[in-house]
């Protein structure tokens, strides 16, 4: 090509593809370096064009009128569903998603925007919704731990959201707003216990591997454009919408793996009109006939593994008795005792709100999820570690590493060797039998992982025969807070200043839940745990983490022990409360009485006379009345003498959320003579 052809193949390039804003370039260069320069984006330099960059599977930019409008990067990290042999490989510890949106919301007129398999780890912030003209979204197969932020739901234009193969949870928001939606795939999450709402003009839902255990809503029956729905391998219950199988335009239907219960005997769910060409509803508590339109459909038909009549069937069922007891267990509503002394005010409040909070953060401990076992709330994987790798980290367990002895055994100050800090505790144990009956008992380790609690990075053990005496050492990473403890802040003048009763409140929530982790998050449950407000430390940003709970090992304790530990623990949050709400420092069980006494009667006294008595003078004017007196009762009920009388962590968290809820409601009203 001669200079006159440049010239001429120059000057036809539009402008919008031949130059992009020196705004977005230096962007685009930010993201490279905040991606910790990913093979794919390795031959950007000064003088790329990246309005005029070949497409490839890997990498696309598109311009228009010098602004991007499409952003495509595939890289080759492992994400957590891969099978590979390589180790996970999140972004370093360094890297956030905060900073991250931060600068990637720059480019404001991007459509479609696809993130995948580049090691993303961290919540998505509520920062998102800056993207006003986003209409397709993935970050699938990365390490994207919390929950979806609500303001997706002002994202009006989105068509597509992709987030499957992350760590996500909770409840999905509803997403009925967004009128232009076709496509759902949130596969390979934790997302639970409630169904999403989506809008009537999706076209693809995928909620295959969450932990959603409702039944299925009633708008599933009405979404005439809908073509794909997978639910396999959830825990949804009830019977199975008829109405679903007769949808005009669906074609693929997965509901296996679920405990749907109860009898398909109609022909009702065939009928001319469907285009199905997929059902695979097996692996449920299903009884009864097959339908015949069913067995003699064209399109595949899988329903292996229910409890259906065996005539004229070839595939595997279970006996009767098998679903009718499961599917019995699978609906059964879960316990929830709520004590006389709770008390829950404000009918202007909508409780529903409440109880929702609760509901996202209870996990059914029978079905603990497997991902739990890779980092997560930007945590680095699970580790095991090797003998002189802990030997490495403390120095060859020196003297100046040592900073403690914890109630289980020793605790060590150490450095890994890619820089991170972190607490290894050293705790030996001594029975009779094989060593892998240690390590089935220590499998529980990889799961104690939760944005409240201070996460177990790994572990290490060592084992020593005697026979018929089997010595082991374990030693527990545990990750590193260097900020200070509940009881500090509350302690120390000026950083007492700091926590007014909102905020007070956030951390109480934080530790509940962290408890309530402990608790119900893991199987089996971890109680007797040592709770202190010491034990209770608080990162950068104030939120709470739960430090200092058992190590389960292996153990003899009854049902009996393990309930009473439970109620210990609960009696010892009280405490915990006690300290919040009346900033005293508790130092002996009298004067736990004697503050809950006097909680007792100021408040069945008029709301002035709370402050003249045991709330902590510093809260003045940050308070609602309602929401002090909430925290204030289920208090007084985690510390009654009788522990069978003290309520569950669940009920415990439903009051704290529901005061914060009281609170919030009455700060943005504004009506400040309601406050003390």
């Amino acid at each position: 090509m001669n200079l006159l052809s440049a010239i001429i193949l120059v000057l036809l390039i539009p402008s919008s593809l031949a130059q992009l804003s020196q705004t977005e370039t230096r962007t685009l260069f930010q993201l490279q370096k905040l991606l910790e320069f990913p093979q794919v984006l390795q031959g950007w330099n000064n003088w790329t064009n990246f309005c005029f960059l070949p497409p490839s599977p890997s990498l696309k930019i598109v311009c228009s009128n010098g602004r991007v409008t499409e952003l495509t990067v595939i890289g080759n990290r492992t994400s957590p569903s891969s099978h590979s042999s390589e180790p996970f490989q999140a972004l370093s510890g360094t890297f956030s998603t905060d900073s991250f949106f931060t600068v990637l919301t720059k480019l404001s007129n991007l459509k479609i925007l696809s993130l995948v398999s580049l090691g993303l780890w961290g919540p998505i912030p509520e920062k998102i919704n800056r993207f006003s003209s986003l209409e397709i979204l993935n970050i699938s197969s990365n390490f994207i731990s919390g929950e979806i932020p609500d303001s997706i739901s002002s994202m009006k234009k989105l068509k597509s959201v992709v987030l499957a193969d992350n760590l996500l949870n909770g409840n999905v928001p509803d997403l009925t707003s967004l009128s232009s939606l076709e496509e759902v795939n949130l596969d390979g999450n934790k997302f639970g216990p409630e169904f999403p709402s989506i809008g009537n003009n999706i076209v693809k839902i995928i909620l295959r591997k969450n932990f959603i255990t409702s039944q299925t809503p009633p708008y599933l029956s009405n979404l005439e454009k809908l073509q794909i729905l997978d639910l396999s391998s959830n825990n949804l219950i009830g019977r199975i919408p008829i109405s679903i199988f007769s949808l005009p335009s669906l074609h693929y239907l997965n509901l296996s793996s679920n405990k749907f219960s109860g009898n398909l005997s109609t022909n009702s769910l065939c009928t001319s009109s469907s285009s199905l060409d997929y059902v695979d509803i097996s692996h449920n508590f299903l009884v009864g006939k097959l339908p015949s339109c069913m067995v003699k459909s064209k399109a595949k038909v899988l329903y292996s593994w229910n409890c259906l009549s065996k005539k004229s069937l070839n595939d595997e069922q279970h006996s009767l008795s098998y679903c009718k007891k499961d599917a019995a267990l699978a609906v059964r509503p879960p316990e929830r005792k709520v004590e006389k002394g709770s008390k829950r005010l404000n009918q202007n409040v909508d409780r529903s709100v409440a109880l929702k909070f609760s509901e996202k953060s209870i996990m059914n401990a029978r079905h603990v999820p497997q991902t739990m076992r890779l980092g997560t709330h930007g945590q680095p994987p699970y580790n095991i570690f090797t003998e002189e790798e802990i030997e490495d980290a403390t120095n060859n367990f020196g003297e100046s590493n040592l900073i403690g002895e914890g109630s289980q055994g020793q605790i060590y100050k150490g450095w890994l060797r890619n820089g991170s800090v972190v607490l290894i505790n050293c705790i030996k144990i001594k029975q009779k039998g094989l060593p892998h009956s240690i390590m089935q008992q220590l499998d529980v380790l990889q799961n104690l992982r939760h944005r409240h609690m201070v996460s177990v990075l790994g572990h290490c053990i060592i084992t020593h025969q005697d026979p018929p005496q089997v010595t082991s050492t374990v030693f527990i990473v545990l990750e590193y807070i260097s900020n200070v403890s509940l009881r500090d802040q509350l302690t120390d003048g000026k950083k007492k200043d700091m926590l007014k009763w909102p905020q007070r409140m956030a951390i109480s929530i934080g530790v509940a839940r962290g408890v309530q982790f402990l608790h119900t998050g893991v199987a089996p449950g971890v109680f007797g745990n040592n709770l202190k407000i010491e034990n209770i430390l608080l990162d950068d940003s104030l939120n709470a983490k739960v430090s200092g709970y058992r190590i389960p090992l292996p153990s003899k304790s009854t049902v009996n022990e393990q309930s009473d530990a439970e109620k210990e623990d609960i009696y010892q949050l009280g405490v915990i409360l006690l300290e919040v709400i009346t900033g005293r420092q508790i130092a002996s069980s009298s004067e736990v009485e004697q503050l809950k006494d006097e909680l007792e009667r100021s408040s069945s006294e008029p709301p002035s006379s709370i402050l003249r008595s045991t709330i902590d003078p510093s809260l003045r004017g940050s308070y609602a009345y309602e929401s002090m007196n909430t925290a204030v009762q289920i208090t007084i009920n985690c510390l009654s003498k009788v522990s069978s009388k003290r309520p569950s962590i669940e009920d415990v968290l439903w009051n704290l959320q529901y005061s914060m809820q009281v609170q919030e409601s009455w700060t943005s009203s504004g009506n400040l003579s309601t406050k003390f």
